[in-house]
């Protein structure tokens, strides 16, 4: 049998790299096309002899050459909605790690996956860790899903404790090695906020049977309630080489290097309640979602744009939370009926974010 063909977009990112080296080692894996968004490859292609490479633009025509059997769709933010879109309607097995493609074009992702018919394997742990635990259950048996937050580095701060945090310290994650857009996001819990939604599309369960809760540890990834009072959870350690992995060679579990949880040793399994007035964007996506239509688009596009402002200096931690609400509060969230709706309601909600913060 011939090694599994991986186009692998956002090759240079955290993902990606955790890619690569679950693909080194795996001979029924291969790469067959490499995508970055700004950095070069050439040297990644040439020592892997990967002819199909392009840095930046549109995936689909990567892809299209590649003929992938497999697309690790890796790349951050609204601008992987398009691979997203093109794996499922082409029904080429999604290793899908760009949530924002389900928060922001849930509707359409979900439409052209039941055309296309492919695999749908999510790569984010918390997403991974519920297919697993779901994987042969009945749809009427489930209670509810649960999404564990590790909290970030702010966990326990008060609203105003936050308004003066920096930069530096938003980036230093207790328990993930993640980019730094990512990493803000899981201090301000607008990741968790991003993975309420795509679980929702993921799995076809109601947001109000979706809960969250915060697991400081991150060795508890996600929990189903079933109807009999029964809760898997599904543990490790915090490696994103097993997801990863998980997803490329499903159906088989091929050995990671991933340390194994010391049991005997004493486990934390602390949960605690979300302080939802510290953290108010995990309730302004629950909101979003509810609300349907183009909302969820928004709250991604203004998340963003507030998020790359507080790197760079802009504007202060607590202002990200300020410039989604004041955003979504002055969307419309008509549904998009295709790409070209989507990506015009992703627009108009970057400009009403940096519109709002520019100074009075």
């Amino acid at each position: 049998m011939r090694p599994r063909k991986v186009a692998l977009l956002g090759a240079t990112g955290s993902i990606g790299r955790q890619a690569i080296e679950v693909i080194d080692r795996s001979p029924d894996l291969e790469l067959c096309a490499l995508m970055s968004g700004t950095q070069a490859i050439d040297g990644l292609a040439v020592a892997r002899d990967v002819r199909h490479v392009q840095v930046g633009g549109k995936a689909a025509p990567l892809l299209e050459a590649s003929d992938p059997d497999v697309v690790l769709n890796a790349i951050v933010g609204f601008a992987g909605v398009e691979a997203t879109l093109w794996a499922l309607e082409h029904g080429v097995t999604l290793a899908l790690a760009n949530k924002e493609s389900l928060v922001a074009a849930g509707d359409l992702a979900v439409s052209a996956h039941r055309r296309g018919k492919g695999l749908l394997l999510p790569v984010d742990s918390e997403h991974s860790a519920l297919f697993q635990c779901l994987e042969g259950r009945e749809p009427e048996t489930v209670r509810s899903l649960v999404l564990t937050a590790s909290g970030g580095p702010f966990r326990g701060r008060t609203r105003s404790e936050l308004e003066h945090v920096t930069v530096p310290e938003a980036l230093a994650h207790p328990t993930w090695s993640m980019g730094r857009k990512i990493t803000v996001d899981s201090a301000t819990l607008a990741n968790k906020g991003l993975e309420l939604i795509e679980a929702h599309w993921l799995f076809d369960i109601p947001y109000d049977r979706i809960e969250v809760v915060v697991h400081p540890t991150s060795v508890v990834h996600s929990l189903v309630r079933f109807r009999d009072g029964a809760l898997l959870a599904h543990m490790g350690t915090p490696d994103m080489r097993v997801p990863i992995s998980f997803a490329l060679a499903y159906p088989e579990r091929p050995s990671v290097p991933a340390a194994p949880l010391d049991l005997a040793g004493g486990l934390d399994l602390h949960f605690e309640a979300v302080d939802d007035d510290a953290f108010p964007l995990l309730g302004l996506a629950r909101d979003a979602g509810e609300r349907g239509g183009t909302f969820p688009c928004a709250y991604n596009a203004a998340n963003e744009i507030a998020v790359a402002a507080f790197l760079d200096g802009a504007i202060g931690f607590t202002e990200i939370a300020d410039t989604v609400a004041a955003v979504l509060d002055e969307t419309d969230g008509a549904p998009a009926r295709d790409l070209a709706d989507l990506v015009a309601a992703d627009d108009a909600a970057r400009r009403a974010a940096a519109r709002g913060m520019q100074p009075a």
